[in-house]
């Protein structure tokens, strides 16, 4: 990088954090810091959730996606604005009027002691994985630019996260997310505008959107049903819907962004947006990941873009074969999409057909001399390989203008340290006031909950570091966190849906529906190939039928107050 992008980084990795730490200067107690006092403006806690969802895996991993499978990852959002106009309806009011400071707390008035501190823990372990994964894709930056191990990057970055959360608590992440978000649309924008100025001579964005098309890279939308395919419209509907209903609804780093609001009306107006601007930022940046592909239609990429791996597969016996292969593919594939992008300026019909099966044909070759050099590289002890979530970033060091590869390098990693902060901060309130507060000290000063909450970000962030050791393992991260969700979130909506729309369940019935549906999906996990989208919603349904199959088995409990009491109600045995 050059000197005005080091200028560039440095300063916008210090001043965003410095900008949340001192809109959070008042954070003395403990509702200070875990809710801001409730005194957050929708717009703020709006541009807070979705900086959780736009972190450094939005810009590093879904490009990538874009590049590897085209478009059709879009379609996983297409139930996020569905959820968001149940839950503003549903959850919001009935978080905000029980006063409780997190959801789980809010199961105990409803349930139990025993079925909220099952989802307390179902949490912390969905979680505690999920911030691992996050914190590993600023590593990936880091070992791009300067070639250090995850090791060292995942602790420098996890470091910072865990100072100033523990310091400023979430009205410092929320504040620093809303600088953030406005950085990220500031730095799409560049991304997409490189993309398309870097294109070579007599290629213009129609002929990119093409070639793009033609080959399958703009596949945003399925209508074919089919169960074991992870992303088509009845997927993303259906499944979406229920993973966003649980994401949203029963995830603590989301439930807690919405209880920091003014009001309801403000809580609400924060989903709301996210119902709006969600599905088209996400577009957005799978374009420009189809438009990084088309670039590297007439600027030869290296077989794989992982730099240490690649340096591995040119030292394996066989290699040469294999990029002489590579070699002749590409170029083979340069002059057909250039064909292509001729001959739509023709008028011939059947020219144009011909050129671009020959370009598709010559997409298959490319496709294979790729994953021939991937299987060598596997076969000498390399282990399973996937590079996605290091194409966007070999582009943007290798071809943006000084300046800019500092700024969004600083975006990306503000991004993952936003986002790894939120979930540190969700981790301490759920451990300190569903675990530590319930169980372990219930009675005890605001000063020493406080403490508490500060170590145990503390200690949440060192196992972050600990687990992103494993998330390079995973794939394709942004695939690779929403998988994690889709094992736990299912149970976490299903009893916040006895919760709120079966009023003759009782604890112990939604306890043993809970267990009962991890169960069932650990199994479709290991038995079946369905689409890990459909757990969310097979597991919802395990959770409800068991919930109310086992509550008509029991005897009938005493009057109870309405769920939307704040006192403590009567509990089956």
């Amino acid at each position: 990088m050059s000197t005005l992008d080091w200028v560039v980084m440095v300063l916008t990795i210090i001043g965003i954090p410095a900008f949340g730490l001192w809109r959070a200067r008042a954070s003395q107690t403990v509702n200070q810091y875990l809710l801001a006092g409730k005194t957050m403006p929708w717009y703020a806690m709006g541009l807070s959730i979705m900086a959780t969802q736009a972190s450094a895996i939005t810009f590093i991993a879904t490009t990538g996606q874009a590049y590897v499978d085209g478009m059709r990852f879009v379609q996983f959002y297409f139930g996020l604005p569905v959820a968001m106009v149940i839950l503003s309806a549903t959850a919001v009011p009935i978080f905000h009027k029980s006063g409780v400071y997190t959801a789980y707390e809010y199961l105990e008035k409803r349930f139990d002691a025993k079925t909220r501190a099952l989802a307390a823990v179902v949490f912390l372990i969905q979680r505690g994985m999920a911030v691992g994964v996050s914190l590993y894709a600023p590593a990936i930056v880091l070992s791009v630019i300067f070639g250090w191990e995850d090791r060292i990057t995942t602790f420098f970055i996890g470091a910072l996260c865990v100072i100033y959360t523990t310091k400023g608590g979430i009205k410092a992440v929320t504040w620093t997310d809303v600088l953030q978000m406005s950085i990220i649309f500031s730095g799409l924008i560049l991304g997409l505008t490189t993309v398309i100025s870097l294109l070579p001579h007599g290629i213009s964005f129609p002929d990119a959107v093409y070639l793009a098309g033609a080959i399958g890279k703009l596949n945003a939308v399925d209508l074919h049903f089919d169960p074991n395919n992870r992303y088509n419209i009845w997927s993303g509907l259906i499944g979406g819907s229920f993973l966003a209903l649980g994401y949203f609804g029963g995830d603590q780093s989301q439930v807690q962004r919405y209880l920091t609001g003014k009001s309801i009306a403000q809580s609400r107006l924060s989903l709301l947006f996210n119902a709006v601007a969600k599905v088209p930022m996400q577009f957005f940046i799978l374009f420009v990941g189809t438009m990084v592909f088309v670039f590297y239609l007439f600027i030869q990429p290296p077989m794989l873009f992982e730099k240490t791996a690649q340096a591995a597969l040119e030292k394996a016996p066989g290699y040469g074969q294999i990029h002489q292969q590579f070699d002749e593919a590409w170029h083979h594939r340069q002059r057909a999409a250039e064909a292509v992008a001729t001959a739509r300026k023709a008028t011939d019909p059947a020219v144009l057909d011909k050129a671009v099966a020959d370009y598709r044909a010559a997409h298959k070759d490319v496709t294979a001399a790729r994953n021939s050099g991937i299987k060598l590289l596997e076969k000498t002890g390399h282990g399973t390989f996937n590079d996605t979530n290091y194409i966007f970033l070999s582009f943007v060091t290798k071809y943006f203008p000084a300046g800019f590869i500092g700024l969004v390098i600083a975006v990306i990693l503000t991004a993952a340290m936003s986002s790894s902060s939120g979930e540190l901060n969700s981790l301490a309130t759920v451990s300190v006031m569903d675990i530590y507060r319930r169980h372990v000290r219930p009675e005890a000063t605001d000063l020493h909950y406080l403490t508490v909450s500060r170590w145990s970000t503390a200690g949440w962030g060192l196992w972050a570091v600990i687990f992103a050791q494993y998330a390079k393992h995973l794939g394709s991260l942004v695939e690779a966190v929403n998988q994690v969700g889709s094992f736990f979130y299912p149970v976490l909506l299903g009893v916040f849906a006895l919760a709120f729309l079966f009023p003759k369940v009782r604890g112990g019935s939604a306890f043993w529906a809970m267990l009962a549906a991890e169960v069932a999906i650990i199994a479709l996990a290991l038995f079946t190939k369905i689409a890990f989208l459909w757990y969310n919603v097979i597991g919802t349904l395990v959770v409800i039928i068991l919930g109310v199959i086992i509550a008509a088995m029991q005897p009938a409990p005493p009057p109870k107050a309405s769920i939307f009491s704040s006192k403590d109600e009567p509990a089956e045995g």
